[in-house]
């Protein structure tokens, strides 16, 4: 597979550990994995600074720029920026990063993004128990708090996804393949979408 191009593209449930599975499939297939270096990426090709990303980071919002730094390679006559600037800015990176190589994209709408290209589209998910003590845990959250913060977080990113997709986020029907990374772990689960990957290109 080093030889060939490989893009993969997760969505993941707050807590359901998708970046560990995207860290695993990084180390096991040795191609790079962006996260919030795509938030980086788009503010230097922009020109704005990386808090005006930040705080729209999978969530719709409006931002006066008056206080944001720019180059002057995008410009708007009202003095604000909205979702769908944004939104371009940041899909604009992906697609340039996805054409230059192997890449693996956790969330931000991106396997509506390559949705022209060959990229294998995973959602991963776990039982809200599972979710909610690993939240706990990583936060140092109480159950309570950690359930206030994981319906929060998923609501904002669905309403991110449906917006901009005009589609349904962690619908099966959305991707080529959905796990519960609970059942067989990190480590296992990544396993699992790499043999499905060979078997789906005929590498196996």
């Amino acid at each position: 597979m080093a030889n060939d191009k490989i893009l993969i593209s997760i969505g993941r449930q707050f807590g359901s550990g998708g970046r560990e599975v995207a860290k695993a499939l990084s180390d096991a297939l040795g191609v790079p994995v962006y996260d919030n270096e795509l938030i980086s990426k788009a503010a230097e090709e922009s020109g704005f600074s990386k808090d005006l990303f930040l705080r729209s980071d999978e969530k719709r919002s409006l931002f006066s720029i008056s206080n944001f730094f720019a180059t002057g390679r995008y410009t708007f006559s009202d003095n604000y920026i909205g979702d769908n600037e944004l939104f371009k800015m940041q899909s604009q990176v992906i697609r340039d990063l996805a054409e230059k190589g192997s890449a693996i994209f956790i969330g931000r709408c991106s396997d509506y993004i390559l949705r022209d290209m060959d990229c294998l589209d995973i959602f991963i998910t776990a039982p809200r128990e599972v979710r909610v003590r690993r939240v706990a845990e990583r936060a140092g959250l109480s159950p309570e708090q950690a359930l206030a913060l994981l319906e929060k977080t998923d609501r904002t990113r669905e309403t991110y996804y449906n917006y901009f997709t005009l589609g349904n986020w962690g619908v099966a029907s959305n991707y080529d393949l959905c796990i519960d990374s609970s059942i067989l772990g990190i480590e296992k689960t990544a396993g699992m979408i790499i043999s499905f990957l060979r078997e789906k290109e005929g590498r196996a």
